[in-house]
């Protein structure tokens, strides 16, 4: 199984009375998000799964890949590593599964995955803005590995 976990692109601060969940994609983290998604769609199967956080800015995120779909509200703000596991249906999903998110959890995500449970109680990993990291789960025949197949910044396509 395939997991990506894609940071959102830049966004603004809060104005005055707007939630977090309300703030929108700055025009510097509009370009990010085509930019990364232009990569995307040369990569991912069609058949991926594109899970997003209900912020507006992962929405805005996911948008400029013109995919279908589909706002997860475990995936918010705070989730934590076994919400977007759950979500994703780690490691047992037959299709790849993109999950647009926040920090820290997708940086623990990538953590946990990578380096074992003992991991979640350490920092987590940096995630840039508009940064994905693929993730691969393979079952070999002295049990299961996880391998990093690409990290990407959308400044560096």
């Amino acid at each position: 199984m395939d997991l990506i976990l894609w940071r959102h692109a830049e966004a603004r601060e809060a104005a005055d009375g707007e939630s977090d969940l309300e703030r929108p994609l700055t025009p510097r983290g509009i370009k990010q998000a085509h930019r990364m998604s232009e990569w995307l769609n040369r990569f991912l199967p069609e058949s991926t799964r594109v899970l997003v956080s209900p912020a507006l800015r992962t929405r805005q995120t996911a948008d400029a890949l013109g995919r279908k779909q589909r706002i997860v509200d475990g995936l918010a703000p705070g989730a934590g590593v076994n919400q977007l596991l759950e979500a994703a249906r780690w490691p047992d999903a037959r299709e790849p599964v993109l999950v647009i998110g926040h920090q820290p959890t997708l940086g623990q995500v990538a953590a946990y995955l990578m380096a074992g449970a003992a991991a979640v109680q350490a920092p987590a990993w940096a995630v840039r803005k508009g940064a994905v990291w693929w993730l691969r789960h393979r079952d070999r025949e002295d049990g299961a590995e996880v391998v990093l197949v690409s990290v990407r910044t959308p400044e560096k396509l």
